[in-house]
C-alpha cells in the first residue's frame, strides 16, 4: 500500500513538474542567419584599404547586406465592422376547379369509414397554398492593436535592392512564455536614420503573437466546449 501511495506521489509530481516546464520552443522559420564571411584577399598588395571589409566613418549605418540586423517597430492596428440584415417572404397558392365532363360536373360521395371531415357531396376540385418567411440579422465588431519593437536580421537582399526580413523574440515571465515572430520584405528606402522600420512598410508581412504555459493554456476551450460551439452541434 504504501508503495502504490509513493509511485502516486512521484507519478504527479513529475506531471507537475512537466506541466510547469518554462522550455523555449524556438521555430527554425523565423532563425537569424549569420553574414557571409570575409574571404582572404588572394593578391595581397600591401594596401591598407580593402572595399570588401570597410566600414565608413561619415555615413549612417542602415542594413543593406545579408546578416545586417534592423529593428523593426510594430505599429499594427485594425478596426472591422460589419452588419448585415436579410427578410425574406414568399406567398404561393394554387387551385384547380371541378371540371366538366361530358356537359356535367362530378359529383360523389365517399365511404363513411374513411377518416375524412366531408364524406358528401365531393368533386374534383382542389387547392393548395403556402407561405414562408424568414428574418435574419448579423452584427460583427473587432478590434485589434498590436506594439512594440522586434529586431529582425536581413535574410535575403534581392535583384532590385528589397530585403527578406524575419526574427524572432522570446520573452519568458514566470511560467510561461510570449514569442514574437515576424517576416516579410522591405525596401531599403523606408529604412529610417535610426536604422528602423514601420511594421507597416513591411510586404507580405507575416506577424504572429502566441504563448504557452499555464496561463495560456487556461485560455484555452476545453475540447466538449468546443463542440459545443462548433457548426457541428445541430441545436
Amino acid at each position: 500500500m504504501k508503495l502504490l501511495v509513493h509511485t502516486l506521489m512521484l507519478f504527479t509530481a513529475l506531471v507537475m513538474a512537466g506541466c510547469t516546464s518554462t522550455e523555449v520552443k524556438r521555430d527554425p522559420a523565423y532563425s537569424a542567419v549569420r553574414p557571409v564571411a570575409v574571404q582572404p584577399q588572394d593578391n595581397y598588395d600591401g594596401a591598407i584599404f580593402d572595399t570588401r571589409s570597410n566600414i565608413s566613418l561619415f555615413e549612417d549605418y542602415r542594413a543593406r547586406r545579408v546578416g545586417d540586423i534592423l529593428t523593426v517597430r510594430l505599429e499594427e492596428q485594425t478596426d472591422a465592422e460589419k452588419e448585415t440584415e436579410t427578410t425574406v417572404s414568399k406567398t404561393n397558392s394554387s387551385g384547380i376547379n371541378n371540371p366538366t365532363i361530358f356537359g356535367t360536373t362530378p359529383q360523389f360521395d365517399l365511404p363513411s369509414g374513411l377518416p375524412l371531415a366531408n364524406t358528401q357531396d365531393n368533386n374534383l376540385a382542389f387547392g393548395f397554398g403556402s407561405e414562408t418567411d424568414f428574418e435574419g440579422e448579423g452584427e460583427s465588431d473587432q478590434n485589434n492593436k498590436l506594439s512594440g519593437n522586434i529586431s529582425v536580421s536581413v535574410v535575403e537582399v534581392l535583384p532590385n535592392g528589397n530585403m527578406v526580413i524575419r526574427g524572432e523574440k522570446v520573452i519568458t515571465i514566470n511560467q510561461g512564455n510570449e514569442y514574437i515572430r515576424l517576416s516579410g520584405m522591405i525596401s531599403p528606402r523606408d529604412i529610417e536614420a535610426d536604422n528602423s522600420i514601420s511594421s507597416v512598410r513591411i510586404a507580405d508581412a507575416q506577424i504572429a503573437y502566441v504563448g504557452d504555459g499555464p496561463t495560456n493554456d487556461a485560455n484555452v476551450m476545453g475540447w466538449l466546449s468546443r463542440f459545443f460551439a462548433s457548426a457541428l452541434m445541430p441545436f
